[in-house]
């Protein structure tokens, strides 16, 4: 599972073209941290996978497929801006969450 969340982590930073250093700081971990959980070498703790999911604008499940389709999502999620400063970044986070959950709402509607 570790090595699942790992590749979908490095897909993620990799297409928004993020480096791991920016990601550890939005996350509020260290590089080194990061480094560890994205090689698939420590086990990501339940907040940081949640964190991440937010960060990068996916469903938490997201993480932990093993699919062709996941590649898909990956490529929709990734949203980068250049140079934002970190208080926008939050703003957009925030807005990315809420648009998580609409679709999520969307889909027990279509139940």
């Amino acid at each position: 599972m570790d090595k699942t969340i790992a590749r979908n982590l490095k897909k993620l930073r990799e297409t928004a073209r993020y480096t791991q250093d920016e990601v550890a700081q939005a996350l509020g971990i260290t590089r080194s941290a990061y480094s560890n959980y994205e090689s698939g070498d420590r086990e990501m703790p339940y907040d940081v996978i949640e964190n991440a999911s937010d960060f990068f604008g996916c469903d938490m499940t997201m993480l932990f497929e093993e699919n062709e389709n996941v590649d898909a999502l990956i490529l929709a999620s990734a949203f980068r801006i250049e140079g934002i400063a970190p208080e926008d970044n939050a703003e957009i986070r925030r807005f990315k969450d809420i648009v998580k959950s609409y679709l999520k709402m969307e889909a027990i509607e279509a139940r």
